[in-house]
């Protein structure tokens, strides 16, 4: 797939306004998705690359090696929000940007102090599932409004802006690509939000599925999306 698929024809579907254009691709930037120079999605580098899988899974392993090895939730929430640190220092030291390992420190303090302060281990997984049902619902909310969030981010990408919105068969491939992600969201609830409720019993199953479930789990789910989205070349289409 080139750069330029999906890209509307002149005299074709009347040009968007150049604010919504400016605020497509706004979003789709800071969602920070990224493609091979083929088109294709990186699927890696949309996550963060080798060292955004390590800030968003090591906080929470060690976290869950550190608590099921010496029983110390003190000591499990403070390596934990320590390692996140860390991250923060070697992009600083980099100079690299810090936005994500920033916002991975922020998350694993909640985290932290919601085990903390409750005297419960399993509570260090509580706010991701509430930051799972509020992107449920902006995906659906999205989809609804007739506004899907695949659409608005991967147009971007593939340089339809927003004249997807004019073609009635690409704005049904961009909801079911959004559908795809809720449906990828909504299944880390349905599996961890029982195993959080069996307290320590399912710390370590609670654990593990959060971190196969995360980042590799988006990842996959936004490859498949991007495949079901594709344009479909105008020849295929009439055949």
């Amino acid at each position: 797939m080139s750069a330029s698929d999906g890209a509307p024809e002149p005299g074709g579907t009347p040009q968007e306004s150049p604010s919504a254009a400016e605020l497509a691709g706004a979003y789709a930037a800071k969602a920070g998705l990224q493609r091979h120079d083929d088109g294709r999605i990186d699927a890696l580098r949309s996550a963060g690359g080798v060292r955004g899988l390590l800030e968003s899974i090591l906080p929470g392993l060690v976290f869950l090696v550190t608590f099921t090895v010496v029983q110390d939730l003190v000591l499990a929430a403070v390596l934990s929000l320590a390692v996140a640190a860390v991250f923060v220092v070697v992009r600083l030291v980099g100079r690299t940007p810090p936005t994500q390992a920033f916002a991975g420190v922020v998350g694993v303090g909640v985290s932290a102090a919601l085990a903390l302060f409750t005297g419960r281990a399993e509570n260090f997984y509580l706010s991701g599932f509430f930051t799972n049902a509020g992107y449920i619902v902006a995906l659906a909310v999205s989809i609804l409004a007739k506004w899907p969030l695949m659409g608005v981010l991967f147009g971007f990408l593939r340089n339809e802006g927003l004249h997807w919105r004019q073609d009635r068969m690409r704005a049904r491939q961009y909801a079911l690509g959004t559908w795809i992600m809720v449906a990828v969201l909504a299944l880390r609830l349905l599996v961890q939000v029982p195993l959080y409720f069996m307290g320590d019993a399912g710390l370590v199953a609670l654990g593990a599925t959060r971190l196969i479930m995360g980042v590799p789990l988006y990842a996959l789910g936004l490859w498949i999306a991007w495949l079901v989205t594709r344009p479909v070349p105008r020849g295929a289409a009439s055949a």
